[in-house]
């Protein structure tokens, strides 16, 4: 079959709404949406992140995460502390990283039942191919 970018892209866009719906419905029982897991998951990665970063890490605009951050700053998942200047750096509270390490499972379970069907090598190639399609910006995710 010939795909077409148009039909790729869809097909990407599908298969991320996809994702998006089964990880807010597993991430729900620990009382997180995704996108607060996604948070949890990139402060782990990124230790004492700006809001900036943050935001964008999440792809999600200043003011947007600025909201979020606050609302999880009061249900103790992360920890603003004041950094130079007038920057303020995030970090993960205790039960901020139990639950990043418990919706991680999860995350995991949820996309190996979505590429099950998928060859190891065939995912492999999967990898490739989208990393190759988001050029040097993949560097970045």
């Amino acid at each position: 079959m010939s795909y077409r970018p148009a039909d790729v892209g869809l097909a990407v866009k599908r298969l991320q709404h996809r994702h998006h719906r089964a990880l807010n419905r597993a991430l729900a029982p620990l009382g997180l949406s995704l996108v607060q897991w996604d948070t949890l998951r990139h402060l782990h990665r990124n230790s004492d992140a700006s809001l900036h970063d943050l935001a964008v890490l999440t792809f999600q605009t200043d003011q947007s995460f600025g909201s979020l951050a606050t609302r999880m700053a009061d249900r103790g998942l992360i920890e603003r502390i004041p950094g130079p200047g007038r920057a303020v750096r995030h970090r993960l509270t205790e039960e901020g990283a139990r639950l990043r390490a418990e919706g991680q499972a999860i995350a995991d379970e949820v996309l190996e039942s979505s590429f099950h069907h998928l060859s190891a090598a065939e995912l492999d190639r999967l990898g490739d191919l989208l990393t190759k399609a988001l050029g040097p910006e993949a560097a970045d995710a």
